[in-house]
């Protein structure tokens, strides 16, 4: 990943573009602690990544590219053991998933298990998710790839709320549109190299 260097406004929707295997999901990794860097470093909120990754983890979520919902759970529970996972009080847990839940309009299907949620729907139910703890960044790997145009346009709706709440939002696509439409910066990067960055219309 030579040459790869940034910062993220706080409150920015900051889009990684490029092509499939340009190295965008391997940033990620790295800078949400899945990855181990060979070089360099990487902060979020001014905490170092590989020296206090529990730490870092708490600043962040991230939103994958495949479905990782545990398929047992219901959509509700989903949301409930992440936030146990991350340290939120019980009291607290079940009426933050109903609001969340709410807000992606899910909430009348919250017993319902992840295999009976469409592609979209499973999104959203991710997005969700990842809110559970109140990130301070939210990661999102290519979020609408393999979506039809109507759930596309739900997510970034949902996506451009988060920013106005204040939330960092840092994602991957290759879709230009996308990155046009959602992002305030786009880093544009190729065989693990950033080789521009700049506003949408600048680029």
């Amino acid at each position: 990943m030579d040459g790869i260097s940034f910062t993220v406004r706080t409150g920015e929707v900051f889009g990684l573009l490029g092509p499939n295997g340009a190295g965008k999901t391997t940033t990620v990794g790295a800078m949400t602690t899945r990855v181990r860097p060979t070089s360099g470093s990487a902060s979020i909120d001014g905490v170092d990544v590989v020296r206090d990754p529990v730490r870092a983890r708490k600043l962040l979520a991230v939103v994958p590219q495949r479905n990782n919902l545990d398929r047992s759970l219901s959509i509700r529970n989903n949301l409930i053991f992440h936030a146990a996972y991350h340290g939120m009080a019980a009291r607290e847990r079940a009426a933050r998933a109903d609001e969340l839940l709410d807000q992606f309009g899910l909430l009348e299907r919250a017993g319902s298990k992840p295999e009976f949620f469409s592609g979209g729907q499973a999104q959203r139910i991710m997005i969700a998710r990842a809110l559970m703890h109140a990130p301070k960044v939210l990661f999102l790997d290519e979020p609408t790839t393999g979506l039809d145009p109507a759930a596309r346009l739900f997510v970034w709706d949902r996506l451009r709320e988060l920013r106005d709440r204040g939330v960092t939002l840092f994602l991957t696509t290759h879709d230009m549109d996308e990155a046009a439409s959602l992002a305030d910066r786009v880093g544009i990067m190729d065989h693990g190299k950033l080789l521009t960055l700049d506003s949408p219309e600048a680029l």
